[in-house]
């Protein structure tokens, strides 16, 4: 590969003057040197060396993106069209701001944790990290950091989350269902933790004040994902919906593979079961009947976080180190109007 060092020799000008044009510094160059050195970059198919420019530089340019994924869930963490939205969010304003993304996904934080501290990375954007999980991190990386749908002791204001207001959704569609005439209403999730956990409180909050009763060792369908367990749970759950008129599922890609394992056993929804769902990703339009669903924008979290991020790097002080973005009750074609 050519050196600007024999490009400069080759049009006898310096290397000072060469690098000026590669770097945009044009200020006291004059158009018509621009020109000939622009010209003979695409002659020879130049290409700056971004490595040695960052390193002089003091950057990488490089944002590291880490997503703690269970293996048990996912046979693929990206083929959730919530995760995908979120990733492609995060990469296309990384793009815009002129960095670039490195990605790992991983069930085990301290393998994240291990790879982190191998990146020569500027900033870092983790996502679903629970509890204390982020200490093992923390310990070994202490740049810029933005966490996405973390939910952490509230004493801990250095930590920056974007999330979502998770409970207050729950609790708007819940009391929606309640006003549809509903009162034997089961939710269903994978576990209560995080921002499960969240959403499953706004459904009980919305339960409580309307004066109906839940038990949790009863109708918390709580599914197995893992693939060799997966048909057994859905069965499982399926059976077990006949005892209600609506389910709440904590995510939508829950609320359509139920509907679709429904639909499998002859159940019709809305008809004999109302199902909501959580996220309005694209399946949720998408599906027939279109699925009744809390609404928030993954792609515009992921460009929040970017955002955040950038202004950390940049020495920028924050204004608020918790974002719970707005959701919005989408009513579509899966809730039944009942007797009341």
């Amino acid at each position: 590969m050519i050196t600007i060092k024999e490009i400069a020799k080759e049009l006898g000008m310096s290397t000072t003057t060469v690098s000026n044009v590669i770097h945009k510094k044009t200020g006291e160059v004059s158009p018509a040197t621009v020109e000939k050195v622009e010209e003979a970059l695409k002659e020879y198919n130049y290409i700056p060396n971004m490595s040695a420019r960052n390193l002089a530089q003091n950057e990488s340019k490089i944002i590291g993106v880490a997503m703690r994924a269970r293996e048990d869930k996912y046979d693929n963490a990206l083929n959730d069209p919530f995760s995908g939205a979120l990733i492609g969010g995060i990469e296309k304003s990384l793009r815009y701001t002129g960095y670039y993304m490195m990605i790992y996904i991983s069930d085990d934080v301290s393998e994240l944790a291990k790879h982190i501290s191998l990146w020569n990375a500027d900033g870092l954007i983790l996502l679903g990290i629970l509890g204390e999980e982020w200490k093992e991190i923390k310990k070994h990386y202490a740049k810029p950091t933005v966490f996405i749908d973390s939910y952490f002791d509230n004493s801990l204001k250095q930590l920056v989350n974007v999330g979502l207001q998770d409970r207050k959704g729950a609790y708007d569609m819940t009391k929606y269902l309640i006003s549809c005439g509903h009162r034997r209403i089961a939710f269903m999730a994978d576990n209560c933790i995080g921002v499960d956990e969240e959403r499953f409180n706004g459904f009980v909050q919305a339960l409580q004040e309307a004066g109906i009763a839940f038990d949790r060792e009863k109708d918390f369908l709580f599914h197995i994902p893992a693939r060799e367990e997966r048909q057994k749970s859905y069965a499982r759950i399926c059976d077990r919906c006949r005892e209600y008129t609506a389910v709440f599922c904590a995510s939508d890609y829950y609320a359509v593979n139920l509907m679709n394992e429904l639909e499998n056993r002859g159940i019709r929804v809305p008809e004999q079961l109302s199902i909501v769902g959580f996220d309005d990703n694209y399946y949720a339009s998408a599906h027939r009947p279109a699925l009744t669903t809390v609404h928030q924008d993954p792609e515009y979290k992921g460009e929040l976080a970017v955002q955040q991020l950038i202004r950390m790097i940049q020495g920028e002080e924050l204004e608020e180190n918790r974002i719970l973005l707005p959701t919005e009750v989408i009513i579509r074609d899966t809730v039944k109007v009942i007797n009341r």
